[in-house]
């Protein structure tokens, strides 16, 4: 079950184009005939590269908090047809896995906080658990991470601070059992509330109570080639101070934006502002090498009445502009080289979770898997001809796709005798 994040967020003052495909370039001949007569086939045929997570720039959060969202089968046609490769879940549930098995679906699975002290003090559990729900998925079902707790660091259950850091290397360890450390990469997201402040971006630092536990953690990061991951919010800035804080900055709309004197820079928007902060933080802490990567970002599309901000308005407004400054596939003023790489929070509305009603109305989905607001995608229910699954091509197309097969096999043969 995903943990709600923080709402203890820095207040920054004033302060999909097309998106990921399943394409993986190769260099050999025999991928250039097999991609050429059998374009399906490059599912099955991708080497293991250097471990990295987060292959594209565009992700979603896939919650399941809810008891009325479509199934993770019709999920897996949701997501392809929608061209939304990189995914991440709070769990690693089985039904979910299992439906992404031969997809192209890039998935991070989720250790969740109730399981840290139990991993943390025991190294046996964290190799069963690595071995139950990630050896025994791959290679069908593409598992390219393990976000190791969610929001520990900063948050309110103290237990879970100093037994972090143990969870972290006991997974790792056992990727590295299971030789599958290269595959795999380990991380966990941090909210804003481990930074004691944030504006302008170049006073970025971490909490002093977080720091003595977020430094050998960072170090650990380092070794391993881990990035720094934060949950950012320019909703949650927003509406915590409405009358100092210009929406428009918060929304990527057209504002004159705020002005660093120390990095002298200018920033037309709060994310890229957010994003710096947390560069400026691991700068000052030593860790000026580290990615940062945003594994969660969104804007609720209904809320309490004391929640600012909240309407679907804003909510396509700011994920539909976010979606186009992703596609740009640029950094940010501080770190320009560095690709944003941000997942989206949230795939659906989810109908059972706590707290203000703004958590349960993030999603880009509504829970019929219809669209809560036009970005550019369609929705289950649209009637679009994208939207059909490969799993159900066993009308019209299944008997093409066993002649291909057939032909293919005989033209592997021809070559090899030949």
């Amino acid at each position: 079950m995903a943990c709600l994040r923080r709402k203890k967020h820095c207040v920054q003052g004033q302060q999909r184009v097309s998106f990921s495909n399943f394409d993986h370039p190769r260099q050999s001949n025999m991928y250039l005939i097999l991609r050429f007569f059998c374009p399906f086939s490059i599912l099955f045929f991708t080497p293991i590269a250097s471990v990295q997570a987060f292959t594209g720039t565009y992700g979603i959060n896939y919650g399941r908090i809810a008891n009325n969202i479509p199934s993770p089968d019709e999920v897996v046609t949701l997501l392809r047809a929608e061209k939304i490769r990189n995914v991440r879940i709070y769990d690693a549930d089985h039904s979910v896995l299992k439906a992404f098995s031969g997809t192209g679906l890039e998935i991070v699975v989720g250790l969740p906080n109730g399981q840290l002290q139990d991993m943390s003090s025991n190294p046996d559990h964290a190799l069963n658990w690595v071995k139950e729900n990630v050896q025994s998925f791959l290679p069908d079902t593409r598992i390219r991470g393990i976000a190791v707790g969610n929001e520990v660091l900063g948050g309110g259950d103290y237990s879970l601070w100093g037994v972090l850091l143990g969870a972290v290397k006991n997974i790792y360890n056992a990727t590295v059992k299971l030789h599958l450390d290269q595959l795999v990469q380990i991380s966990t997201a941090n909210s804003f509330a481990v930074f004691s402040q944030s504006y302008p971006p170049s006073s970025g630092k971490f909490d002093d109570n977080v720091n003595q536990f977020m430094k050998p953690l960072l170090e650990f990061f380092q070794q391993i080639g881990s990035p720094f991951c934060v949950n950012a919010y320019p909703f949650l800035v927003y509406a915590s101070d409405p009358e100092h804080i210009d929406i428009n900055y918060a929304l990527f709309e057209p504002t004159k934006g705020i002005y660093d004197p120390t990095y002298r820079l200018h920033y037309d928007n709060m994310l890229d502002a957010q994003i710096d902060a947390a560069y400026a933080a691991l700068e000052d802490a030593g860790f000026d090498k580290m990615e940062v990567i945003i594994t969660e970002t969104g804007w609720a599309s209904n809320g309490d009445q004391t929640e600012a901000g909240a309407n679907a308005t804003n909510a396509r407004t700011y994920n539909y502009n976010l979606r186009r400054r992703l596609a740009k596939r640029k950094g940010t003023p501080h770190r320009p080289k560095n690709v944003v790489k941000a997942y989206i929070f949230a795939l659906f509305n989810e109908n059972e979770k706590p707290g203000h009603s703004s958590e349960k109305n993030y999603g880009l989905f509504k829970a019929d898997g219809s669209i809560s607001y036009d970005i550019g995608f369609h929705g289950l229910n649209a009637g679009h001809s994208s939207l059909l699954s490969l799993k159900n091509i066993n009308t019209q197309g299944l008997s093409r796709s066993y002649a291909m097969v057939f032909f293919l096999s005989s033209l592997i043969l021809l070559i090899f005798w030949s």
